[in-house]
């Protein structure tokens, strides 16, 4: 059958012609090629096995091209524009975390002739693959005949720590001193364990709890990885100085985290979570847990080429929030491995977006993998495109503010989004709506709503006479989120909220209505509190926390809801793994001093997890803390 598909092929497949058999035999090494070719072009790092592995384990762990959507991608609903779910299933210790992709790689394949609209050929931004293929056998040859001289290059973690302006923990603990306050970061403490106790009673080791039904969650996603409460969990019980707790939850990682899984993965995913907490982990602590090394082919080769085949994403589509959330984490793979194979690959991400021509000098969300060029002239500065701008300001804070080309990116962005999206309603709320080829959708979502804490912390770094101008566009965002809470019965937001047919910060399809514990208004609120210390965030905060506490707290821990304006709630039994991460570690930075993680010394990736500022030069620092 498979030769009535080659052309010049007879029916019978017999009777082939020299050069026809040849045709067919070119054709097949192809594939094979196209399936394995990974194998022999992953990187080999010893130094970060070294780092990041346990005593016992050696075995590198390969994370293959796949990413998900933080539409998004954060985080699990139903539709297209606010999917983001999880998954796990059983592996080996070694970790081998392959993504099978759903449709070939195409990238691999394009033509020298094929040029972007920047005038630049896909194959011109990432190398050839016989180049890639060959340097990858060098450096393997190179590092397995330096395995026992490598130990000068490893990671310093005292030398880091003297980089640090300020202790990560504060000097107390970034206790407040303010009673109401603390007693109010004590509440939220009391959720955390409340939410770890009841998983790690009901499912552990799974990747979410179902607190109704009293069982875990696997998911989708993450193609054979668990755990992904307890790794998003780390650093939040750490911080909180829940010791037992992190301790169980760090004895999981060393003894249980299984990696080795031949399912598909979320390259997105498991960046942001594992990759993230990981990281975040050991920078704070020290420890030298079981880590993932993470290797991965090129991303605009396979990561983008074989991203996975949404039905929904047009032509099959790479989306933005996806391949333009890699930069924190990547960079800080590069540091702690001493191997810039990681920047490189997210740089080279950065060079085709910097080529291609951006509509009224914005970024749509979607992006063909063969041309390189955009598919669909779809804005949104919610789901499909968040994460991408975020990482753009937080790459150059992250850089000691040394990356200008981050910094550039980012506030030209920044203009044309202002210049095309905020909008301000008829009852005077500034929100950003969606743009579709010119046509304003008069929507925001839960989402965007990260947007007013990302304004607020580039504020400083723009044009000195547009300082004031951050700040106010950052208070009304924020502002308008919270009319969003307090408009719905529950005072819990929706999942997306419009603007038009006399509607204002309110859902008016029953699709919207639902709240799976997010925390991107929560993060604003933090945001907002630590650069202008105006009260009303701490008390949008505890409206808050009294709002999970009544109406998503249930007898087995916490629980989204599927319709905010309803009188009584209908859950959803789901504990999502940020609601870890992230709603209750930002409502405890929240009502902390502003020296727990000061931002002077970390930015939080897209799940919350802190990670530091990369000082180049060696400044002299406090010694409280070393």
């Amino acid at each position: 059958m498979v030769f009535r598909k080659l052309p010049g092929v007879s029916a019978s497949g017999m009777g082939l012609r020299l050069s026809q058999k040849f045709v067919f035999l070119l054709f097949l090494s192809g594939l094979v090629t196209l399936c394995f070719g990974a194998l022999f072009f992953l990187p080999d790092s010893v130094r970060l096995k070294r780092i990041f592995l346990s005593k016992t384990e050696s075995q590198p762990v390969t994370v293959g091209s796949e990413n998900d959507v933080r539409e998004h991608l954060k985080k699990g609903a139903k539709d297209p524009e606010h999917l983001r779910g999880i998954t796990s299933a059983k592996g080996e210790t070694s970790t081998k975390l392959k993504a099978l992709s759903r449709k070939p790689s195409v990238i691999n394949e394009a033509k020298t002739d094929k040029k972007n609209a920047g005038g630049e050929t896909l194959e011109e931004v990432m190398p050839s693959r016989s180049k890639t293929e060959s340097a990858s056998k060098d450096e393997k040859v190179t590092s397995s005949s330096n395995q026992g001289a490598n130990t000068d290059t490893s990671f310093d973690y005292n030398k880091f720590k003297k980089c640090l302006l300020k202790p990560p923990l504060g000097i107390e603990h970034g206790k407040p001193s303010d009673p109401q306050t603390l007693q109010r970061r004590e509440k939220v403490k009391e959720m955390m364990k409340f939410a770890w106790d009841n998983y790690k009673s009901f499912a552990w080791g799974k990747n979410e709890l179902r607190p109704l039904t009293r069982n875990g969650h696997i998911g989708n996603m993450f193609g054979g990885l668990r755990g992904a409460s307890i790794v998003d969990s780390l650093d939040t019980l750490y911080i909180m100085g829940l010791m037992d707790e992190y301790n169980d939850a760090k004895e999981w990682v060393e003894t249980s985290l299984d990696l080795n899984s031949n399912g598909e993965a979320s390259l997105f995913e498991v960046n942001i979570r594992y990759v993230g907490g990981l990281l975040s982990a050991y920078y704070l602590t020290g420890d030298e847990v079981r880590f993932i090394n993470v290797y991965y082919t090129p991303p605009f080769r396979n990561n983008i080429g074989t991203s996975w085949s949404w039905g929904w994403a047009s032509a099959g589509s790479s989306i933005l929030a996806e391949f333009g959330t890699l930069h924190l984490e990547f960079v800080h793979l590069s540091e702690l491995s001493n191997n810039g194979i990681y920047t490189e690959k997210v740089m080279n991400i950065r060079k085709l977006l910097n080529k291609i021509e951006k509509p009224h000098g914005l970024y749509p969300n979607f992006l063909s993998p063969v041309s390189g060029n955009w598919v669909q002239h779809h804005v949104s500065i919610g789901g499909l495109g968040d994460s991408f701008y975020e990482y753009l300001i937080k790459s150059y804070l992250m850089s000691d503010k040394t990356d200008e080309e981050a910094k550039k990116m980012y506030y030209s962005a920044l203009e044309a989004i202002e210049a095309n999206l905020v909008q301000k309603s008829p009852g005077g709320l500034t929100y950003m709506a969606e743009w579709r080829g010119g046509i304003l959708d008069h929507k925001m979502g839960h989402l965007a709503c990260f947007s007013g804490g990302m304004v607020v912390i580039g504020a400083d770094d723009g044009a000195p006479e547009k300082r004031q101008h951050y700040l106010d566009l950052a208070a009304e965002i924020t502002h308008t989120c919270h009319e969003s809470y307090s408009r719905s019965a529950t005072k819990l937001g929706p999942e997306a909220f419009r603007f038009d047919g006399g509607a204002e910060a309110t859902a008016t399809r029953l699709s919207d209505r639902y709240y799976i514990l997010r925390p991107e208004v929560i993060e604003s609120y933090m945001y907002m509190w630590r650069l202008t210390h105006d009260p009303k965030y701490r008390e949008w905060g505890w409206e808050a926390v009294e709002a999970l506490e009544q109406h998503c707290r249930v007898e087995a821990g916490f629980s989204g809801i599927r319709d905010v304006y309803a009188q009584t709630v209908s859950h959803d039994n789901m504990q999502q793994s940020f609601f870890l991460s992230e709603t209750l570690k930002y409502l405890y930075l929240l009502f902390s001093d502003d020296d727990l993680l000061p931002l002077e010394d970390w930015v939080f990736n897209t799940e919350a997890h802190p990670l530091p500022v990369v000082r180049k030069k060696r400044e002299k620092t406090t010694e409280l803390f070393l």
